[in-house]
């Protein structure tokens, strides 16, 4: 047979689970190991002592008068009692000493009573006989037939109750053992109980959570509104209260703490932050993590709670259940039972009379475990009442943000809030300290901390470099803040904020007097207002990147100071519908706006800096930007870029641009440019990039437009060059790299100002002698094309400082290139074994220092 402590078992909890058990149902833990004991006890009981002793009732007048009711009897009125003698005493003493002893009968041996011994002063064996007879009964019953009828009135004459009672009591107990726990047990509530309690414990016992608590204390007390400095003998009054206790004398703390009093008691002044160990530290942001996904898993179910219930109810119905069938037979169980079993063929009598000597015993544990239900079920009402009494399935934390600064902290629902309610019964300061995990403002104090302890003003100091301007500039990516050591690089010229979602700009700032320009790529810094006074004088040039426009801090379109703008990111909308950007009205000094993003018409918000905005650049990602109109506009703008936006033809809001100096539409479907007549109007456009397009041909109309000095055809179509293009004499700059074009036209030699000319990646075969009367050439790029010789006349070239002529067919390089004296071999372009081929003085010569002829040549 089983143990107690193997079914007490069934009863058991992981110890850290009891903060998870409010009191009724520690209080029902200990009565169902109570009922499990008088169970088991009934049990034992039953199994080693329970038994029926059984005699006939004999049919003699004596027994018929006797004869009671049906029902319970008395044994002793059928048995003849002994005729008293001339004591009392000796009377007394001899009835006393009758027994009947089943066990000392013997077959073949009636039944009869046993007395004491005759005084032996008695002088024959008829004497004794005669004093045995009168008190005697003779049943003619053998030993055999008496555990025959004990057996048969066994289970005959008792009620089931009292011979099941032990057995019943042990399975409802266990039932209402497995019930109050199942909770605990089931696998879909049991994963989540178990990272509930082992989350809750970590949080209980954070230094974080201790460090919160006592600073947030200590801020909101209304006696550290005022502040003293130097006093040192008051340590008396000091306080250090709060509602989770001091820090601890082992916790680091800024030495930088003044003190401060008010009128009744003066109080050290709590420190603005708190240094953090770093291995505690990381373990609280990893609390935070945890605590983070825990909500979002844990409330979008109920089943903790629905199974509580549920377990809650059944226990109910089963106390009601064991009350309503218990109480019935506590009066069934007897002492004496008559028992007709029909087996007098058998033994000769037709009716027995029986005791069952553990019914009282029965009787007084059946009392006791109906006393037990009672209470258990009393609880297990009270239970149903505070389930229903309150939304349990609903927390809030309004206590703890009144008492703590930590106003963001959410209230929860579902399991999560049961939870919690669960461990409130248990001790309401875990929920508290919970709560500091999971405030935003506690995970952002704790990230500030670890933030300031890590990046120190000599680490960052480190990661300060130069960039290609020679500006100081520091690039901080993917930290949880800006460290408070960055305000202190005074000579800092450039800082860039990437991915730092929390990032925060301090009055500190106003001491970067060289700060100028600020990059925010993907970071919605919150500005304080005098950083923000700060940088709305200071700053010149503003880098944001974002995915969504509400990313756009609000405090960007009022830098009255800002010269340059460059946005990067969404501004259009799923269904192609213009997400419009506030009001630039305030960037009243804005020159440059640079726009890189998937638009489908200007944004009409650009024409609030159209008076004075001199340059626009919009890159598109490849949507097609069908609206220009309010280009017109912008009467002073003098470059234009108009990127990736997907044209077909040359906008003909451009020609209204009078002030146009620089045209660019790169890498858009630009197939034919007859428009370019138009350019004419544009007497101040010197620029003209339609390179990464779709072009076939050079109309002959582009000689009209007389001022351009650049212009770039590369990564098109074009298979010649138009004689009107060298009839451009203010050409400086010709680029018709990666075409079709086989022929360099000889009146190439009429732009004598022409100082760069790319011609890379065509089919050109032969260079023409014209050419080398462009003495003003630098740059002459000719590789990637099928050119044989190099003429002599290279040497012309006395201003070439840069020479391609890789990816040709060329077999040696003219000596002239010595002639090149502004030439050095970093800016030849051309194959190892073609460069040995030059005499051994041109290699010498090119091998030499360029700094001091490059400086004569210019």
């Amino acid at each position: 047979m089983f143990t107690l402590a193997e079914v007490a078992s069934l009863n058991d909890i992981q110890p850290t689970y009891r903060i998870l058990k409010p009191w009724w149902d520690v209080f029902m833990d200990y009565l169902a190991v109570v009922m499990l004991m008088v169970a088991i006890f009934a049990g034992t009981m039953q199994l080693t002592k329970d038994q029926v002793v059984c005699l006939p009732v004999l049919p003699s007048p004596v027994n018929s008068k006797a004869q009671t009711p049906p029902g319970n009897v008395d044994v002793t009125t059928n048995v003849p009692k002994m005729e008293a003698t001339t004591d009392q005493d000796q009377h007394e003493r001899v009835t006393s000493d009758i027994s009947f002893d089943t066990s000392a009968v013997t077959p073949d041996i009636p039944l009869r009573a046993r007395y004491p011994h005759p005084d032996p002063t008695v002088p024959n064996q008829e004497a004794k006989k005669e004093k045995r007879d009168p008190t005697g009964r003779k049943t003619n019953l053998d030993f055999q037939q008496y555990v025959f009828i004990n057996q048969m009135c066994y289970h005959l004459a008792l009620p089931w109750y009292s011979k099941y009672f032990p057995y019943l009591a042990l399975i409802h107990t266990i039932i209402l053992m497995v019930s109050s726990n199942f909770w605990f047990k089931y696998p879909k509530t049991c994963s989540k109980v178990e990272h509930f309690v082992s989350i809750l414990g970590k949080c209980f016992e954070s230094p974080w959570t201790t460090k919160a608590l006592s600073e947030t204390a200590c801020e909101d007390s209304e006696e550290n509104k005022q502040r003293i400095t130097g006093a040192q003998t008051l340590p008396k009054h000091v306080s250090t209260s709060s509602d989770e206790g001091s820090p601890s004398a082992s916790t680091p703390m800024i030495n930088k703490t003044g003190f401060k009093f008010s009128a009744e008691k003066p109080v050290i002044e709590v420190p603005s932050m708190t240094i953090l160990d770093k291995k505690d530290g990381e373990q609280a942001k990893a609390l935070f993590e945890k605590v983070r996904k825990f909500r979002a898993h844990v409330e979008d179910s109920d089943l903790i709670y629905k199974l509580y219930v549920v377990q809650t109810v059944i226990k109910t119905a089963k106390f009601i259940f064991i009350l309503c069938y218990t109480a019935n037979f506590v009066n069934a169980i007897s002492f004496e039972h008559v028992c007709k079993p029909k087996v007098e063929h058998l033994t000769g009598y037709e009716v027995f009379e029986c005791t069952h000597n553990m019914a009282y015993m029965l009787k007084k544990l059946l009392i006791s475990y109906i006393s037990i239900i009672c209470v258990y079920g009393f609880i297990c009402l009270y239970t149903l009442f505070w389930l229903f009494r309150i939304p349990l399935k609903e927390y809030s934390f309004e206590k703890v943000r009144e008492e703590s600064s930590f106003s963001d902290i959410p209230d929860v629902k579902n399991d999560f809030a049961f939870l919690l309610h669960m461990v409130d019964q248990y001790d309401q300061l875990y929920s508290k300290r919970f709560g500091v995990f999971l405030s935003e403002v506690s995970e952002n104090k704790l990230r500030e901390i670890s933030l300031n302890h890590e990046w120190t003003f000599e680490k960052l100091r480190q990661h300060v470099s130069r960039n290609a301007q020679d500006k100081q500039e520091l690039h901080l990516f993917m930290l949880s803040g800006v460290p408070d050591a960055v305000f202190d690089l005074t000579d800092l010229d450039v800082l860039k904020l990437e991915l730092i979602p929390e990032a925060k700009i301090p009055a500190k700032i106003s001491q970067m007097t060289n700060l100028q320009e600020l990059h925010l790529c993907h970071c919605p810094a919150k500005v304080e207002q005098t950083a923000f006074s700060f940088l709305r004088d200071h700053l010149r040039c503003l880098h944001v990147k974002f995915t969504d426009v509400a990313e756009i801090p609000a405090w960007v379109y009022l830098l009255k100071n800002l010269r340059e703008l460059y946005l990067i990111g969404n501004l259009n909308s799923e269904n192609n519908k213009m997400i419009g950007l506030e009001s630039l009205r305030e960037l009243r000094h804005l020159k440059i706006l640079n726009v890189k993003s998937n638009l489908t018409k200007v944004p009409s918000n650009i024409t609030d800096v159209a008076p004075h905005l001199t340059k626009l650049v919009i890159h598109n990602d490849g949507t097609k930007l069908l609206v220009l109109n309010s280009l017109k506009k912008m009467m002073n703008v003098a470059e234009l870029e108009l990127q990736n936006c997907e044209l077909e033809r040359i906008p003909h809001a451009i020609f209204s641009l009078s002030n146009l100096q620089e045209l660019d539409l790169k890498s858009n479907n630009i197939r034919t440019i007859e428009e370019i007549i138009s350019f004419q109007h544009l007497k101040r456009l010197t620029c003209l990039k339609l390179w990464h397009n779709k072009i076939v041909t050079i109309p002959p109309s582009i000689t009209h437009v007389k001022n351009l000095e650049s212009l770039y055809f590369s990564n098109n179509k074009l298979e010649s060059l138009p004689v009107a293009v060298f009839s451009l004499q203010k050409l400086r700059c010709l680029d018709v790299s990666y075409n079709n074009i086989s022929m360099i036209p000889i009146e190439i030699g009429l732009l004598q100002n022409l100082q760069h000319l790319h011609i890379t990646g065509n089919k050109v075969d032969l260079l023409p002698k014209q050419l080398f009367k462009c003495v003003k050439l630098r740059t002459l790029n000719l590789g990637q094309n099928c050119i044989s010789s190099l003429p002599d006349k290279i040497g012309q070239l006395s201003q070439l400082t840069q020479l391609e002529l890789k990816g040709n067919c060329l077999d040696r390089l003219p000596a002239q290139l010595g002639q090149c004296r502004l030439l050095k071999k970093s800016g030849l372009v051309v194959e190892d074994h073609l460069f040995d081929t030059l005499p051994l003085e041109v290699k010498e010569a090119l091998n030499q220092d360029t700094n001091v002829p490059f400086a004569n040549g210019i």
